[in-house]
């Protein structure tokens, strides 16, 4: 990831062409399965610090999803039931 780069190559004074993948990357990565919910998927980005998940099922790749992703996601699901409630309110039923 870029924090990865940052942290062990640009904060270090490393070269990027000297310096191989495997020295750098995360080796525990933290991933997903398609069926998570939102809020098991940003509880698990919280909790670690994270920004991205993969997304496995059946032990395969499937996708990845952005902490950009979930809050769109959820301000969506929140301006619907903001204008749910507001027509409630008004009558506009």
């Amino acid at each position: 990831t870029e924090r990865d780069y940052a942290r062990k190559v640009a904060l270090l004074g490393r070269s990027s062409g000297d310096t191989p993948v495997s020295d750098i990357m995360t080796r525990a990565v933290r991933y997903v399965h398609s069926t998570q919910s939102t809020e098991e998927c940003m509880a698990l980005m919280t909790q670690n610090r994270l920004r991205h998940l993969p997304v496995l099922d059946d032990g395969r790749l499937v996708g990845l999803i952005s902490i950009g992703d979930l809050v769109k996601h959820v301000m969506s699901q929140q301006q619907f039931v903001i204008a749910q409630m507001e027509q409630y309110i008004t009558g506009g039923w």
